[in-house]
C-alpha cells in the first residue's frame, strides 16, 4: 500500500494484492498534498513509457516495482497463471500492477490513477476522475463518467456521460457550458468532445461505474459479461 496522504480527487496511495507498504510517508520525510511521497527503504519504485524506459522527471508514465521480493509470490488465490499474465506479462522481470504516474525532481510519486481510468489525449494523459470531478463541480451536474474513444487524429477523444440534477434541464445550449466549465476548470486539453445526459449509470453492485459497459454503448458493440451489473 501506498502513503496516506489524499489527492482531492483520488486516493493517492497504491495497494496491490501482495499488500505491505510499497510508498509511504516517513516521519523524516516532508509531505507533499497529493503526493504518495518516496518508495519505502529497500523497495525500488520507477515510472517507465510502453517499452520499458524510464521517463523523465514530470512525465507521465506507468509505475513498475523493479525489485520483487518474496512475499509478491503469494499469487492470486486458486489462479496463479492469472497472477502471472496481469502483473508480470508487461514487463518481464518487473512488477506492473496498472497504474499510471509522474515522479517530480525529489523523488516523490504522483499517482495519476489506473491506467484503464487514464485517457491518452493528443499525448496528453488524463485520469478520468479529473474530468468526472470538473464536470461535477458544476452546479447543474449530480454524476459524472468520462471515457476514451478511438480518434485517429487525437489518438482517443473524451466521451462523457451526465446525470443532471433537478431542476435542469438537458440542451445543446449546457452541453457548451459544461464545456467552457471543463476547460477553466481543468484545462483545454480535458474539454469533452461529447456530453450526452442520461438518467443514469451502470454500475456494480458496489458502486464502481462499468466505464466499459459505457464504451461499448458509445462505439455500439456488445456489452459483454453484465452479470455484476447493478439491478
Amino acid at each position: 500500500m501506498i502513503g496516506k496522504s489524499r489527492c482531492p480527487i483520488m486516493d493517492t496511495w497504491w495497494q496491490t494484492e501482495t499488500g505491505g507498504f510499497m510508498i509511504t510517508p516517513m516521519p523524516t520525510v516532508p509531505l507533499k498534498p497529493g503526493s504518495a511521497t518516496r518508495p519505502f527503504p529497500g523497495i525500488e519504485i520507477d515510472v517507465v513509457d510502453e517499452q520499458g524506459k524510464p521517463v523523465a522527471n514530470g512525465e507521465d508514465g506507468l509505475l513498475v516495482v523493479k525489485k520483487p521480493w518474496p512475499g509478491m509470490l503469494r499469487t492470486v488465490y486458486g489462479d496463479p497463471e492469472r497472477f502471472k499474465q496481469q502483473y508480470w506479462s508487461k514487463f518481464p522481470g518487473v512488477y506492473f500492477a496498472g497504474d499510471s504516474a509522474r515522479r517530480d525532481e525529489d523523488g516523490y510519486i504522483w499517482v495519476i490513477g489506473r491506467v484503464d481510468d487514464v485517457i491518452k489525449v493528443s499525448g496528453y494523459r488524463l485520469g478520468t476522475a479529473e474530468v468526472e470531478s470538473g464536470l461535477v463541480s458544476h452546479p447543474a451536474v449530480a454524476e459524472a463518467a468520462a471515457i476514451g474513444l478511438p480518434d485517429e487524429l487525437k489518438g482517443n477523444i473524451i466521451y462523457t456521460y451526465c446525470i443532471l440534477r433537478q431542476g435542469f434541464e438537458a440542451s445543446p445550449k449546457l452541453e457548451e457550458e459544461l464545456k467552457d466549465h471543463i476547460r477553466h476548470a481543468v484545462g483545454p486539453i480535458a474539454v469533452p468532445s461529447k456530453i450526452q445526459f442520461v438518467s443514469q449509470l451502470p454500475k456494480t453492485r458496489s458502486g464502481k461505474i462499468m466505464r466499459r459497459v459505457l464504451k461499448a454503448r458509445a462505439l455500439g458493440l456488445p456489452e459483454g459479461d453484465i452479470s455484476t451489473l447493478e439491478e
